[in-house]
Formats: structure tokens, C-alpha cells, sequence
């Protein structure tokens, strides 16, 4: 049985859909949007020679206090190789109380791929987001509730563009700000990162909580947007129950939605090289790939 699974592991490393290969175009450092004086910029890989390719949005994690578009250096050549962009983003970092700028960025990355799609060679119409942990969590929110935040900014350049996305690949996500700090009580009392985040506990703002989490847009008016959710089944940072949930809220509301769980993988590994022996996020890719290819 353990070499029929490593078999299947292997197999699943070789597996990607056939896509031509495609050399491999770089814009560093390209700002996007500047907000309260600060510029935020992100990194761009494009395959080369492909018009109006689809794109992908990319949303480090850090628990909202850290990470950097380093985290996609893997997965954006290995997007542009197989032609799809992607545009690894800087986003605002969290100290007490910062919420939502973080999700004004995000929101603010999609809607510049769009506004300048022409000059950019993407479609408009293929975008995505991808993210890992607290980018899993902006990447869930902006593309159900993107709508929803529209109050600051109003006029930034692009503010009137369209935020919607197509598809979302979220690793090991945050879908429940109040299940996250109910979760770093016990396990992370030291660096609790959803109260962090948002600047209050539940018990002097349960709205908050309630409306900074994705599960709770899971509705079927928003169902138009195709989701991936890949996760471990030994993340003690993210507690997989919160996947459990948010797919059971998915399907019920009649999204296309589809899981993918990785025996034995904890939480960091999506920004892991592809190439690895056992990588999971090697063990990933190919499914990943295979999503896009169908769904953006």
C-alpha cells in the first residue's frame, strides 16, 4: 500500500495538463495603486507571446503582518511557462486596528489588471486570485465581497473598475475570523492574528468578525465564482476545520467548488520549489494548473 501511494504521489508530480511552454516575461516592482501615501507594487510574470492571456493575482500570506510576492517566485514562472500570469502583490501590513486596508489593496490589484489589461496582455475577463493563509482569507473576501468594500479610495484611478473574479485557489485559508481567534486562544495565545488583525476581540466587536470573514458571503448570488481549496491535514496554524465549513457553505450555496487535502501537510508549504522531492506544493501544482486551465 505505501508504494502504490508513492506511486500515486509521483504520478500526480507528472500530471499536468499538456501546455506549450512558454518563455517567461518579468515587470519588477510594478506599482499598482498608491493609497494614504503608499505605493504598493507587485511582480509581474507573463508568458511571452500570448494575447490576452488569463492572470492570476497573487496574495502572500504572514498572518497579515508579514510575507512579501517572494512567496510566488515558484508559482509565477511556473504560471507564465504554461500561459497564465500572474501578479505577485505587496499589500499593506497589519498593525492593531488596520483593517480593511488589506483588502482595499487586494481589491485595488484586480481592478488594475483589468483597467489596463490592453497595455498589460491580459484578458479582463480571466482574472483570478491566488492565495496561502491570510492571503487565502483576502483572496476568499475580495472575490465574494469585493462589492461590499467601497467606502474608502473613491478616488483612486481605477476605483471604478470592476473587482469580480473568476476563480479563487486558496491555500489553507482564513474563512472565520471568530473560529481563528477562538483557534489562537489555545494554540497561538502569544501572537493571536485575527484580533491582531482587525484591532478588537469578539467581545467588543462581533460585527467585525462576522464581516471581515469570507464564509459569511457565501451566498448564492455570489456563486458565479469557481473555488479551489487545498490544505494539510496537520495544520496547527490554520485549523482545517474552517475548510470544512466553508466548503459545506460553498456547496450548499451551488458554487463550483473543488478540495483538494494533502495528507500529512501542515501549514507554510505553498511557497515551497515545485521541484522538490515530496513537495507538496509540487504534489499541488498540477492540480492547480488543471483548474485554471478549466475554470479562468
Amino acid at each position: 500500500m505505501r508504494i502504490t501511494f508513492a506511486l500515486a504521489i509521483v504520478a500526480g508530480l507528472f500530471a499536468g495538463p499538456a501546455f506549450a511552454q512558454h518563455d517567461v516575461v518579468t515587470r519588477n516592482k510594478l506599482e499598482y495603486v498608491e493609497h494614504d501615501g503608499v505605493k504598493l507594487t507587485g511582480e509581474l510574470y507573463m508568458p511571452k507571446g500570448v494575447a490576452k492571456a488569463p492572470i492570476v493575482i497573487g496574495i502572500h500570506g504572514g498572518g497579515w503582518q508579514g510575507g512579501s510576492p517572494a512567496a510566488y517566485q515558484h508559482w509565477g514562472p511556473y504560471f507564465a511557462k504554461n500561459g497564465i500570469g500572474m501578479f505577485a502583490i505587496r499589500y499593506r501590513l497589519a498593525k492593531a486596528g488596520t483593517y480593511p486596508k488589506a483588502v482595499y489593496d487586494v481589491k485595488a490589484a484586480v481592478q488594475f489588471a483589468r483597467a489596463n489589461a490592453a497595455d498589460l496582455g491580459i484578458d479582463p475577463e480571466r482574472i483570478g486570485v491566488q492565495g496561502d493563509s491570510a492571503g487565502g482569507h483576502l483572496a476568499a473576501l475580495v472575490a465574494l465581497a469585493g462589492d461590499e468594500f467601497k467606502t474608502d479610495y473613491r478616488n483612486a484611478p481605477h476605483a471604478a473598475v470592476s473587482a469580480r473574479v473568476k476563480t479563487v485557489v486558496s491555500f489553507y485559508g482564513v474563512y472565520d475570523l471568530l473560529a481563528q481567534w477562538q483557534h489562537d486562544q489555545i494554540a497561538r495565545p502569544r501572537d493571536q492574528i485575527s484580533e491582531k488583525f482587525l484591532g478588537v476581540t469578539p467581545m467588543q466587536n462581533r460585527r467585525l468578525y462576522f464581516e471581515s470573514s469570507p464564509v459569511n458571503y457565501a451566498t448564492v448570488d455570489r456563486n458565479q465564482v469557481r473555488f479551489l481549496l487545498i490544505h494539510g491535514t496537520d495544520d496547527d496554524i490554520v485549523d482545517k476545520t474552517q475548510a470544512d465549513q466553508f466548503w459545506t457553505a460553498l456547496n450548499q450555496a451551488n458554487f463550483y467548488s473543488r478540495r483538494v487535502i494533502l495528507p500529512g501537510a501542515g501549514h507554510f508549504f505553498a511557497s515551497d520549489p515545485h521541484n522538490e522531492p515530496g513537495s507538496f506544493s509540487g504534489i499541488a501544482a498540477p492540480r492547480v494548473l488543471r483548474f485554471l486551465q478549466g475554470q479562468l
